[in-house]
């Protein structure tokens, strides 16, 4: 079950440029805090800013990401007569919902004044949530002699909101790991539209009695805007990695891992044994090891639709007025593309920014009435090498570094 959180206001300088109003700092019971700066807006809602890591044992704080924001839900109908860009035409940001106690457990909920709110009379919306919960084994291992087993029960920090958009309600959730791990998640619930039932057109499956009505199955391609600032710094660099098994006769299989550094922008796609990382340009282990984040992508169904959804990341030079993968709002200046795929045109990455999209095909069942059970959509960043050791390493096992039988 959820364990207790009690999120309280950092000193300035833990989380600079924001004021103790929009300061979230959390220290979890293994010893890890986190911290950040947040706001919200009128298309994105929740925006995360100058989130920062500091495991146990770590003197400063490790800055992460500069901001963390949804890029855009692009909802578009097998049948070819609807297609919604959530956020940035359907008012995604102004649609926060007022959260009860009961879906926040253990924690708090802050008050967001909305933009442009759906309700103008009451613009000030209890929706913020701020929790801890407990996630099961960070880890086990069996000790040298019989009788000694290391363990932790992992903690993570959760910051979510709920947005309400037609007929769908979209939960929102960063999840911050004691281990360093951030998961960002869109749950999709609430109701099927009930203007989408077509019993003719073959594009659905039937819900109710018998086979009248048919729920017209769509697709949530959802997209996550990641600025990277590790130990402060913009100037990370981007490294792909391959691997390759290929077998050797009688011998087993042997397999090769190359490296391919990204130094133009890039449209990537998820194969497997592929994964990318982005690199500090200035900061280092205790190791001597460069600090990076791992991008772990989830279950995914791509949408060939539209030439944005055709990619599963995107690799672009920062660029202030770039906000929204699909239908980006007008402060570009004519001219400028509207979508992501676009802004692939060969810069040179010294300040990368990291777009990533994970699709989901939404063919309804009888158990989506009623209401509708949450289905989950995302992916996570994972730390390579931000410390020496796993940050959650008990003292008995500290000296455990490198070789453990050679030692270090």
């Amino acid at each position: 079950g959820p364990a207790v959180a009690q999120p309280k206001a950092a000193p300035a300088a833990a989380a600079p440029g924001c004021s103790a109003a929009y300061t979230i700092e959390q220290k979890l019971s293994t010893g890890t805090t986190w911290r950040m700066c947040w706001h919200y807006e009128r298309e994105a809602g929740l925006v995360l800013e100058n989130i920062s890591y500091q495991p146990p044992g770590q003197a400063t704080p490790i800055k992460v990401l500069a901001d963390a924001k949804l890029a855009q839900i692009h909802v578009p109908y097998d049948d070819g007569k609807n297609e919604y860009s959530d956020l940035t035409q359907y008012g995604f940001g102004t649609g926060l919902m007022n959260m009860q106690p009961g879906e926040c457990p253990g924690g708090t909920i802050k008050t967001v004044k909305v933009p442009d709110a759906q309700d103008p009379a009451h613009p000030n919306v209890k929706g913020l949530c701020t929790t801890t919960r407990s996630r099961g084994h960070a880890f086990r291992m069996q000790g040298d002699s019989a009788n000694k087993v290391f363990q932790t029960q992992g903690k993570d920090f959760l910051v979510y909101t709920v947005n309400q958009v037609g007929w769908y309600e979209y939960i929102t959730e960063w999840r911050f790991q004691d281990d360093g791990t951030i998961n960002m998640n869109v749950g999709a619930t609430g109701s099927l539209s009930p203007y989408d039932y077509d019993a003719g057109d073959g594009r659905g499956w039937p819900l109710g009695k018998g086979a009248k009505a048919y729920a017209t199955s769509h697709q949530h391609d959802v997209f996550w805007k990641l600025d990277f600032a590790l130990d402060g710094s913009s100037k990370g660099r981007v490294e792909q990695y391959d691997s390759k098994v290929t077998p050797r006769g009688a011998n087993t299989p042997t397999n090769k891992t190359t490296l391919t550094k990204v130094t133009k922008e890039l449209a990537g796609d998820a194969k497997n044994m592929r994964w990318w990382r982005v690199v500090s340009a200035t900061g280092k282990n205790k190791d001597n090891h460069a600090r990076s984040y791992e991008i772990v992508p989830g279950a995914t169904t791509k949408y060939p639709g539209r030439s944005f959804t055709t990619h599963d990341v995107y690799f672009t030079e920062y660029n202030k007025c770039e906000q929204f993968a699909s239908d980006n709002l007008p402060n570009c200046g004519a001219g400028h593309p509207k979508q992501v795929d676009k802004w692939v045109n060969g810069q040179t990455l010294t300040h990368p920014v990291v777009w990533v999209n994970v699709g989901f095909h939404h063919i309804a069942r009888d158990e989506d009435q009623q209401p509708m059970p949450v289905h989950w959509q995302g992916f996570s960043i994972a730390p390579r090498d931000v410390t020496a050791m796993n940050p959650l390493t008990p003292p008995a096992l500290a000296n455990q570094n490198g070789n453990v039988n050679g030692g270090s």
